[in-house]
């Protein structure tokens, strides 16, 4: 089936978890991701039982912290 991963077309197999697309992706500090699918937060317990279907639309999203401005 075809689903869309940030942005790119990608050709899967059926009734992949967002956990096994995490590993198939080979996304680095899975743990310190968030995932959208169709634009929704996935809640992160959700995510080894959460299914893809065709069509879905899934964004890795990387939130990094630090950082200041000079005043």
């Amino acid at each position: 089936m075809k689903v869309k991963v940030n942005g790119e077309i990608k050709e899967i197999k059926d009734s992949v978890t967002i956990t096994e697309l995490l590993k198939i992706e080979n996304v680095e500090m899975p743990d310190m991701v968030s995932v959208q699918l169709n634009g929704e937060f996935v809640e992160r317990d959700e995510f080894s039982t959460l299914a893809v279907k065709e069509d879905d639309q899934i964004e890795f999203l990387y939130f990094m912290g630090g950082g200041s401005f000079g005043l």
